[in-house]
């Protein structure tokens, strides 16, 4: 397994990557965990999941890493509200054959824009197995992650692709745009 990481808000800034790991034991595991642990934690204004998306598929484009199964994995607490409208750069990566994930987060849910999970779910996710994963506490965090590296990487189909909120109302992919 190869793994990287960056953090974004309205863009994705250089000194928030972590390069190209090989993941193949327990060590490098651990040696990656450390790296994201030991980054500062920054906030920065604006949402752009078209952004992020537009990076991480230019990431695959760039590293000499093969593998089976290519997947985003995009953590965010708003909607796409600067850059490109998500549904295309989410297209744009789907068609190389990456999947995207989505683990929204509702801990402070913002009162205009309450359905973020179902916004992942029709708006942000795409490709084969994908799924969305929400989180309602900062306690739950840790665990939404495990379980979905055990997801991605063992191809296991959980029984969940989607908590939403409500289902049955159809999301405006472009809401956070306006």
């Amino acid at each position: 397994i190869a793994l990287t990481y960056f953090e974004w808000a309205g863009t994705v800034r250089d000194d928030a990557v972590i390069s190209w790991q090989i993941i193949d034991s327990a060590e490098s595991a651990n040696s990656f965990a450390d790296k994201v642990a030991a980054r500062p934690f920054r906030s920065f204004r604006g949402t752009s999941i078209s952004g992020a998306l537009a990076f991480g598929t230019e990431l695959f484009d760039r590293t000499s890493f093969q593998g089976e199964r290519s997947v985003i994995d995009i953590s965010g607490d708003g909607p796409n509200n600067i850059g490109p409208p998500v549904t295309a750069t989410r297209d744009a990566a789907t068609a190389k054959g990456i999947v995207v994930n989505g683990l929204p987060i509702l801990i402070s849910p913002s009162p205009t824009f309450s359905h973020l999970d179902q916004y992942y779910a029709q708006c942000v996710i795409g490709g084969p197995g994908s799924f969305v994963l929400p989180i309602y506490a900062a306690a739950e965090f840790s665990t939404a992650i495990r379980r979905k590296l055990l997801l991605e990487v063992s191809g296991i189909q959980d029984e969940v692709r989607s908590i939403p909120i409500d289902a049955a109302t159809p999301i405006d992919c472009l809401q956070g745009e306006r």
